[in-house]
């Protein structure tokens, strides 16, 4: 009786192994794009719970916003994507901006974020 070896050959593995490569390499590109986005959210959460937020004006509380942005090396997000509405008793702050990655040759990775937050007079209102 003959026993045949089974298993992954050189040929497939190199297949396998670019696979991986290219799964991780694109990885690499889309990570730091969201981890700024979350440093987006973060730092708007932090402006709201800030007492007092909403009684500043609207350049102070843009100023504050990309203090907490630099802090995190949030560097995508210019002062131009924040848009600040006054309601009522409040600052609603809007944030959309758009980062283009270069991923192989002549092929972009774009991303479209979009950040929204009620700023109120006072902290969890």
């Amino acid at each position: 009786m003959k026993r045949k070896q089974s298993g992954l050959t050189f040929i497939g593995f190199v297949i396998v192994l670019a696979i991986a490569g290219l799964f991780i390499y694109v990885g690499m590109k889309l990570v730091p794009m969201y981890t700024e986005y979350y440093s987006l959210k973060k730092a708007l959460a932090s402006l709201a719970s800030e007492d007092g937020i909403a009684n500043r004006s609207a350049p102070e509380v843009k100023e504050h916003l990309f203090k907490r942005l630099y802090m995190s090396y949030a560097l995508d997000i210019k002062k131009e994507h924040v848009k600040i509405e006054r309601y009522e008793t409040s600052w609603n702050v809007i944030v959309d901006y758009e980062t283009r990655r270069p991923l192989i040759a002549n092929l972009d990775v774009v991303g479209k974020f979009h950040a929204e937050k009620v700023l109120t007079r006072k902290a969890g209102d």
